[in-house]
């Protein structure tokens, strides 16, 4: 089932508020002990109610009054993004009201589902395996794919022009133990760069930086490059940086794990109905984007205006989203490989994930649907 773009549209919205706090380039971070590979970063959000918290015609009350509901104002959560800006999530939540957090970053999100602040969340990889682990399975499930692709290194193309060029350099990453700053340091130790993954400090400066001044920090030569989301890469692109790496030129078949959908355990276990509800609201999204990507585009760059107060411009805009695709499948296949990386970049020892994922009622809502199951590769329920 899917929301025709004239339907969404008729839908009453909300204004959801980001509170941006006014950081120095180099933020300072809380030591947390499950908030992510390393420390937190400063969390620029703000929970309101989100739209059309009404009954759908029939349905029955679901057993939780509200979701609360966690993600991020980038390209790579388009799904969030757009399914509660055109009301597709409120319409098959019904009764229950949406709470929405905005985050900068995967380790203040998983601090706060841990806290009990969030139910579910839109994700990275990551910040979802340590949340898992260092909860020694006890805090979450993944339990949805939501994107792939859209993750660039882009730099100053008068500075940096080959991957040597990278040493004595500052490349900002979203956050200490995101999925890029992961990205990064593992690629780094790859090529012989040596780094202090806590600090930042080596052969190249990572400058760990909020993806909201990461633009302004690369304009006024403060970085020289960043391992960014969309759509910060193209923001970073339309100043004049050029793209030395596309993320996806690094995997199998192109396609890595970007987004995750994960729920916190006790809520699931409570609230069965109302995660069926969340999942069914992302797969209809999912179908609509697919079925309509430039309508898709659009309405995730008003959802994007709404949250920040500006929209991209339209070529950020056409190039960033040109760089990510959304899926239900969590390519689970990826996620020991993800690990694998915090492993090298000295983030983590090697961890046992175990039971990460719970496919369960995915593959319930996408078999009614007519559409092929999702594996767990091995690591949980399917």
């Amino acid at each position: 089932m899917t929301v025709s773009a004239a339907t969404s549209r008729s839908r009453v919205r909300t204004r959801r508020t980001v509170v941006t706090a006014a950081t120095a380039l180099a933020a300072a971070v809380l030591l947390s002990a499950c908030g992510g590979y390393g420390s937190k970063a400063s969390t620029n959000s703000a929970a309101t109610p989100a739209a059309g918290s009404s009954s759908s015609s029939g349905a029955a009350a679901l057993s939780a009054s509200t979701v609360r509901i966690g993600y991020y104002a980038n390209l790579t959560h388009a799904t969030p993004l757009i399914g509660i800006e055109n009301g597709q999530f409120a319409k098959d939540l019904g009764s229950t009201t949406i709470k929405t957090q905005i985050f900068n970053a995967g380790p203040a999100e998983i601090e706060a589902l841990n806290a009990g602040a969030i139910d579910i969340a839109w994700i990275g990889p990551s910040a979802a395996i340590t949340g898992y682990t260092q909860s020694h399975g006890a805090s979450l499930k993944i339990i949805s794919g939501a994107t792939t692709g859209g993750a660039e290194l882009v730099v100053n193309p008068a500075k940096i022009k080959s991957i040597a060029d990278l040493k004595g350099k500052k490349i900002a990453t979203p956050q200490l133990g995101n999925t890029q700053d992961v990205a990064l340091l593992n690629y780094l130790d790859t090529h012989g760069f040596k780094e202090n993954a806590e600090t930042g400090a080596g052969d190249v400066s990572v400058i760990r930086t909020d993806n909201s001044i990461t633009p302004t920090a690369y304009s006024t030569g403060q970085i020289d490059g960043a391992w960014v989301p969309e759509p910060t890469a193209s923001k970073l692109v339309a100043e004049g940086a050029k793209i030395l790496i596309d993320e996806r030129s690094l995997w199998p078949n192109g396609q890595f794990a970007t987004t995750n959908v994960i729920v916190s355990q006790s809520f699931l276990k409570a609230h069965p109905d109302v995660v069926k509800a969340v999942l069914q609201a992302s797969v209809d999204t999912n179908a609509w984007i697919l079925a309509n990507p430039a309508q898709a585009k659009t309405d995730a760059n008003a959802a994007l205006k709404q949250l920040s107060g500006k929209a991209l411009p339209t070529k950020v805009l056409d190039n960033a989203w040109a760089e990510l695709a959304v899926t239900n499948d969590p390519l689970a296949s990826t996620l020991q490989t993800e690990a694998q990386h915090a492993v090298t970049a000295g983030f983590l020892k090697q961890p046992d994930l175990s039971g990460i994922y719970d496919l369960s009622i995915l593959n319930q809502i996408l078999a009614a649907g007519g559409q092929t199951a999702v594996s767990a590769d091995g690591l949980g329920q399917q």
